[in-house]
């Protein structure tokens, strides 16, 4: 697996108010955030929590790159021919990168999440995700999932949470 991950902001604004934010760094070693995406990031907690990380080295900058731009409007153009909700620029940045360089993104957004099963290689990953990788390896359990939804107001599609709590060790 990757050590990197690319994130939109869906996923770090419901993720800076997970009390355990930090273990996301036990899955990734540096989680890149593209300035398209820096520029949505509004309050006051995503944006501390997103510069303590940078000061720290874990979460860098991804710079704006042309070849980048160009395969973010191609995916955009493209999520339009499918039922389901139009890839969003940023969004789309992420998934560009994270095709090139096997990063995973992490993003909250439906479409984003699709686009692995229609027509993106990239692996988009949901904080459903991290947290089941985090209690795969014994760092978080079954209450921590409940924990995230109460702290974030995120809730989980219960059967993608029975899915994943199915396998978790001990269960």
């Amino acid at each position: 697996m990757s050590t990197n991950a690319i994130a939109d902001a869906s996923f770090l604004i419901d993720w800076a108010r997970f009390g355990k934010r930090d273990l996301l760094f036990d899955v990734f070693e540096v989680v890149w955030v593209p300035e398209p995406v820096l520029a949505e990031l509004h309050s006051e907690g995503t944006v501390m929590w997103v510069s303590e990380n940078m000061a720290r080295g874990r979460i860098a900058l991804f710079p704006e790159l042309p070849n980048y731009r160009e395969e973010a409007l191609r995916l955009m153009e493209l999520s339009g021919r499918y039922p389901v909700r139009r890839l969003d620029y940023p969004e789309a940045y992420c998934i560009a990168v994270a095709s090139d360089r096997g990063y995973v993104v992490l993003s909250e957004n439906g479409a984003a999440y699709a686009s692995q099963h229609l027509y993106a290689r990239a692996r988009v990953w949901r904080a459903l995700e991290v947290l089941g990788e985090l209690a795969r390896r014994g760092l978080v359990g079954r209450d921590d999932f409940l924990l995230y939804e109460l702290e974030t107001r995120h809730k989980f599609p219960r059967r993608d949470l029975e899915r994943i709590w199915r396998y978790l060790p001990g269960t």
